[in-house]
């Protein structure tokens, strides 16, 4: 059904989440939770599956729930494996605010810098949400500044509420011309 949808439109799956959301009260996310890496590696061969077979680029490789170094460091050694495991992939973080995740390893954007530097792979880059940023630092438009170089992509959505562009506190127009100017060229979603 996906393939024939995207087929129908000609629009392209541009990204996937790793592991697949699990809507059901499951964990959205365990890369970052120590002693899941193997059931990290059996989801992400899963998700490579779909993203080959819906030609996706970029795979959001989901934190999951977690702090302190033994997250931080399973979170570095899933990411270093699944980059060398799909080199024609693109994997991405986002850092995703406590407010609508508790708990959530990656929650701050300085981290993402700090993980993006230590992974130091050329396919593992920033996912950066407007949302997220506005939500966790409340100036988006800063993150961005200090960020947007690491950022393949872009998702939006106005704070506090996470609704279309024009709606809340951020200035969409000035953001969008300053992806413009930095030269931004992926996709905004």
């Amino acid at each position: 059904p996906i393939q024939q949808a995207l087929s129908a439109t000609g629009l392209p799956m541009v990204l996937i989440n790793a592991p697949p959301p699990n809507y059901a009260g499951g964990t959205r996310g365990f890369a970052a939770i120590p002693g899941a890496e193997e059931r990290f590696r059996y989801d992400l061969r899963r998700t490579l599956r779909y993203a080959r077979s819906l030609h996706t680029r970029f795979v959001h490789v989901m934190a999951g729930a977690g702090s302190g170094d033994d997250a931080r460091a399973a979170f570095v050694s899933n990411l270093r494996y699944a980059a060398a495991e799909a080199p024609d992939r693109t994997f991405t973080i986002e850092p995703i605010n406590q407010d609508d995740m508790p708990g959530y390893f990656l929650s701050d954007f300085d981290l993402a810098a700090e993980i993006l530097d230590e992974v130091g792979a050329h396919n593992v880059a920033l996912q950066f949400d407007v949302y997220h940023a506005q939500k966790i630092t409340g100036d988006a438009m800063a993150v961005w500044r200090a960020m947007g170089d690491k950022a393949v992509h872009v998702q939006i959505g106005s704070a506090p509420g996470r609704h279309e562009p024009g709606v809340g506190e951020m200035d969409f127009s000035a953001l969008f011309a300053a992806m413009d100017g930095d030269g931004y060229s992926g996709w905004v979603s």
